[in-house]
């Protein structure tokens, strides 16, 4: 059950998918469902979580889940956080990207 800014998802950073399937299905047995060439995500590794293929030098993007995105929005830049990526629409849902005091880059997602 998807919890109101509650951690619900991890986005790791992959200089190439393949690659990544390979040694955590090799280590670690994970499963993975593709969805295109540059994303996969995990299937049944203990958290909902993908490899999207970017700038492997790039940090994991933990993904709050959200009830009502433009709420959430509006708390994140009232409390000081910088939107770094405005709400946007991605196959199952919305969702925005927000930096917080530290530099540490967020998403929030909803799936309406």
């Amino acid at each position: 059950m998807k919890q109101h800014h509650k951690i619900d998802y991890v986005e790791f950073p992959s200089a190439g998918t393949e690659a990544d399937k390979a040694f955590y299905g090799q280590a670690f047995g994970w499963k993975f469902i593709d969805y295109g060439p540059t994303y996969a995500a995990l299937d049944d590794a203990g958290l909902d979580g993908g490899f999207q293929a970017e700038d492997a030098a790039a940090k994991p993007l933990v993904i709050l889940y959200s009830d009502n995105l433009e709420a959430s929005l509006a708390a994140v830049e009232a409390a000081g956080g910088t939107i770094v990526l405005p709400i946007f629409s991605f196959p199952g849902g919305r969702r925005f990207h927000f930096s917080d005091p530290s530099g540490n880059e967020l998403a929030v997602w909803s799936e309406t």
